[in-house]
């Protein structure tokens, strides 16, 4: 795991976020998948970063923290599907018919949708978020 200090370009927002690898950073950028927490822009840049010195007990606090976090987000995936319905590829089209056609669901809904139809929803001033998704298989 790796963290970086990102900065949004957009709103001049500073966060951390962490990454499985420097490769996994630069492909969900050129992805367009990361988004500020702010403004929710996809123009987000690397700050200049300190390294930091890693010894034993520095590696052992990293994997508690990195299964604490994996822990997390099982938890809210679990939320996710016990409260939301899940409508897949169709995300944008559903959350569109949802907000226009004033349609009422019990549920909120959940699904796949690229970083520029989150864009697009957000700029329609329909509220949507990218939370973190992995297959429980998955490191």
């Amino acid at each position: 795991m790796i963290k970086y200090k990102l900065f949004c370009i957009s709103c001049t927002q500073d966060f951390d976020s962490w990454f499985a690898s420097s490769k996994e950073y630069e492909k969900l950028l050129k992805s367009k998948l990361l988004n500020c927490p702010e403004c929710n822009s996809i123009n987000i840049e690397k700050s200049l970063m300190a390294p930091s010195i890693i010894n034993n007990k520095n590696i052992n606090l990293n994997k508690k923290k990195n299964l604490e976090i994996k822990n997390k987000l099982k938890e809210y995936k679990k939320f996710i599907k016990d409260n939301f319905d899940y409508v897949g590829n169709n995300f944008a089209y559903e959350a569109r018919s949802i907000h226009y056609n004033n349609k009422k669901k019990e549920k909120g809904i959940y699904g796949k949708a690229s970083a520029d139809e989150i864009k697009d929803l957000s700029e329609e001033g329909i509220e949507a978020e990218i939370i973190p998704w992995f297959n429980d298989n998955e490191n």
